[in-house]
């Protein structure tokens, strides 16, 4: 049964984010707000929380999973990004997007685009996210929270852990958060491409 965690969504408890943290690094799944939908998030490195998460959303092994970074400074450990997209990419973040890479050798080969060697990355902006990131001091493996055969991310805490409670070692209740994924902008080849229109304004990448 998940343990569930009422985290205030601009003034975050340390405490409980220091037990979410140690949770993750156990190699736990969580499910968290970001600043576009709940997802589901667990350890860069644990294969066996990324299969969880798979047997959750009833994901094949082709699906893209994104790495929910803390800052900018991130980006450069695990994505080769020209200055061209940097600069873009530093206009939009924190902000509901996610950007589409070449990954560096740092990425886990299981996260990586078997064909065009990319990774998804984003800088979210949420205080209960950047709270969880600082502790952890890496990024986390993440999903959208979509369950199987729905439209839209799950949006209700309580309904979260109803649903989930024996497939997750954790809830954070941020409150609402919206229901739109995020933006997808595919930056691979130095220019932007969107390639899913979401919470976050496409305009901004417009020529």
């Amino acid at each position: 049964m998940s343990q569930f965690f009422r985290v205030h969504p601009e003034n975050p408890q340390l405490r409980l984010i220091n037990q979410a943290t140690e949770i993750v690094k156990a190699g736990g799944v969580i499910a968290y707000p970001t600043d576009s939908a709940y997802a589901l998030g667990c350890h860069i490195g644990d294969k066996s929380a990324l299969q969880r998460i798979r047997q959750i959303r009833r994901l094949d092994q082709h699906h893209a999973f994104t790495l929910v970074c803390r800052d900018l400074s991130d980006l450069g450990v695990y994505a080769r990004v020209n200055n061209s997209a940097y600069r873009l990419i530093k206009t939009a973040t924190p902000g509901p997007y996610t950007f589409i890479l070449q990954a560096t050798r740092e990425v886990p080969r299981r996260l990586v685009h078997a064909k065009r060697k990319t990774i998804g990355l984003r800088v979210p902006n949420n205080p209960i996210c950047e709270a969880l990131l600082s502790s952890m001091g890496e990024p986390l493996m993440s999903s959208t929270l979509i369950l199987p055969g729905a439209d839209f991310p799950m949006t209700d805490p309580m309904e979260i852990r109803d649903q989930l409670e024996h497939q997750l070692d954790l809830v954070i209740d941020g409150g609402f958060c919206g229901m739109e994924p995020t933006t997808v902008v595919n930056l691979e080849d130095g220019y932007p491409v969107i390639t899913r229109a979401g919470r976050g304004d496409p305009d901004l990448f417009a020529a």
